[in-house]
């Protein structure tokens, strides 16, 4: 119940972020592409403005579309991460709220895409279909059966009469008792045969 209720959850973050990503990228593609947006980021102080408007203009519109298709989530996630918090960094760093210039927006979507590197796009998504077998089936070999010491397993089946008991690690085995006529003496039971 919990799982499923975690799949649901991650399902509509992820195409609500996805979703707002996507948008904030495309604005940036269709409002003169990289090149304007570098130039608004060269007004905003922000360092190598051609590298980053480039940067913010791929991750989101790329990221934003693997978001919602929960495919490489990890890898996007952390990349929209990353994005935000250079915008939370360079240009939103004097407020919180959004109509001050804050940080408010920028924050929540760098988390909601930090946590969604962290924890998985769930089972509805594609890296579940791609990949989420396998890792279940490598958790569940990992995680192993739990280490059960061969005495407290159950009953041991009883040692053989011709082979003396097994010893404890570092005591030397007893050597059997050379009475004649015993078990095992070539020469004879105790009759004298």
């Amino acid at each position: 119940m919990r799982r499923a209720l975690y799949d649901v959850a991650a399902l509509i973050a992820r195409i609500v972020v996805g979703v707002i990503f996507v948008a904030h990228g495309w604005q940036k593609a269709a409002g003169g592409g990289p090149g304007a947006a570098a130039a608004k980021f060269a007004a905003m102080g922000v360092p190598l403005p051609e590298a980053s408007a480039w940067y913010a203009v791929v991750v989101e519109l790329a990221g934003g579309i693997l978001l919602i298709l929960g495919l490489l989530t990890p890898l996007a996630g952390l990349l929209l991460a990353i994005d935000m918090l250079g915008a939370v960094l360079f240009v939103h760093r004097g407020a919180l709220f959004v109509g001050e210039g804050g940080f408010e927006l920028a924050g929540a979507l760098g988390s909601a895409a930090l946590l969604a590197a962290a924890g998985g796009a769930g089972r509805v998504s594609l890296d579940h279909l791609l990949f989420g077998r396998r890792r279940e089936r490598r958790r569940r070999d990992e995680a192993g059966l739990p280490y059960v010491p061969p005495l407290a397993a159950g009953p041991q089946p009883p040692a053989p009469a011709d082979r003396p008991p097994e010893q404890p690690p570092g005591q030397s085995p007893q050597q059997p008792s050379a009475q004649a006529g015993g078990p095992g003496d070539p020469r004879g039971d105790a009759a004298g045969r």
